[in-house]
């Protein structure tokens, strides 16, 4: 073979190899940085898995703020509520200042792990308006509402 062509072609493997070596440890980044939706009853029976129960996997908690569950230790920056999806409530925990918009009976998306059966939240998110949840909480609610015969505003506005 010419010395040439040759040297070609072991730049082109070369290549082709650095692209598939960048190609698996951007997959495996993406892989490990994914956080997944659960609602308080996927976690609690079961559903969302084992690494999820135990605190291995982080992952997102999604619903509403529990009526009557928020509290916050005077001069403290750490804040504890309740998320409910209207079958199963699960207790939160974050260190942090709140979104303005935080409040009881408003959706709530929160990213963290659980530890001891309490869910430790790192970041917190509120729904911006009256109109608006992130379309994987509006149908994970949607089913709950659903099955508990809860009216939607949508629903209303039809009537």
């Amino acid at each position: 073979m010419n010395p040439i062509r040759r040297r070609r072609l072991w730049f082109v493997v070369a290549l082709v190899a650095a692209a598939a070596l960048a190609t698996a440890l951007v997959a495996l980044a993406l892989q490990r940085n994914v956080a997944y939706l659960y609602t308080p009853a996927e976690i609690l029976d079961g559903r969302a898995g084992e690494p999820v129960a135990s605190g291995e996997a982080r992952f997102r908690l999604g619903g509403m703020v529990a009526d009557g569950s928020f509290h916050r230790e005077s001069g403290s920056m750490q804040a504890s509520f309740r998320v409910t999806d209207g079958d199963a409530e699960l207790p939160v925990v974050y260190t942090g200042i709140l979104p303005d918009l935080f409040r009881e009976n408003q959706a709530v998306v929160a990213t963290g792990r659980m530890r001891d059966g309490t869910f430790v939240a790192e970041q917190v998110l509120a729904k911006h308006d009256e109109t608006y949840v992130p379309k994987e909480v509006a149908d994970k609610m949607g089913l709950a509402h659903e099955k508990h015969g809860v009216e939607t505003p949508s629903a209303e506005a039809e009537l």
